[in-house]
């Protein structure tokens, strides 16, 4: 049985009037284009098809929110590192993301990273933009069903040494779901 039975789609933010009320507790999902953001989604709430997939990098391009239960909500961030969108379009999704940071309701960052590229520059950059002293910060080390065991290992000992306790750190496989009850537990402590 799914631990969010009750999960749903519940808006896309365009524009800073466009938040939801800024009460109860929300997780930002970000990471590269293409990282396996919605994948992840899909896997931790037990849907299938609830936040949207593609082989196409780039292709969220707004805030999208997704309720899990009443007060708790996942914002699905678009990819960042895929140049496909007009810079005026990326200029604005700078600026709602900054204001996402100022709301009281956001209480974490899931990070997805594609554990065959380790943790790049950008996804320094964001985890800074969480400011781990203030949200706790999980990275998910996607994709490790493409690696083999010791790959997956070495991944994530690389991903630990660099993170240096600014962030928890796990392997997941939204196919094969290894992984997905202690990514479904992080989520949980953080809303």
């Amino acid at each position: 049985m799914s631990r969010f039975p009750t999960a749903h789609f519940m808006l896309s933010v365009a524009a800073p009037t466009q938040f939801p009320p800024d009460s109860g507790a929300e997780v930002a999902f970000a990471g590269r284009s293409n990282a396996g953001k919605s994948s992840a989604i899909n896997a931790l709430t037990q849907r299938k098809a609830l936040a949207r997939t593609s082989k196409t990098p780039g292709q969220t391009r707004l805030l999208n929110y997704f309720e899990l239960t009443p007060g708790q909500r996942i914002v699905d961030l678009p990819g960042y590192g895929y140049a496909s969108a007009p810079p005026a379009e990326r200029a604005k999704w700078a600026s709602l993301i900054d204001r996402l940071r100022a709301r009281q309701a956001l209480r974490g960052l899931f990070l997805i990273v594609d554990a065959r590229r380790g943790i790049g520059e950008e996804d320094e950059g964001l985890i800074a933009w969480a400011d781990p002293a203030e949200r706790r910060v999980h990275v998910l080390l996607t994709k490790t069903d493409k690696l083999s065991r010791n790959e997956g290992r070495a991944a994530l000992a690389a991903a630990e040494q660099q993170l240096k306790g600014r962030a928890t750190v796990q392997l997941l496989s939204s196919r094969s779901g290894a992984g997905v009850p202690e990514a479904q537990r992080a989520l949980l402590a953080m809303l």
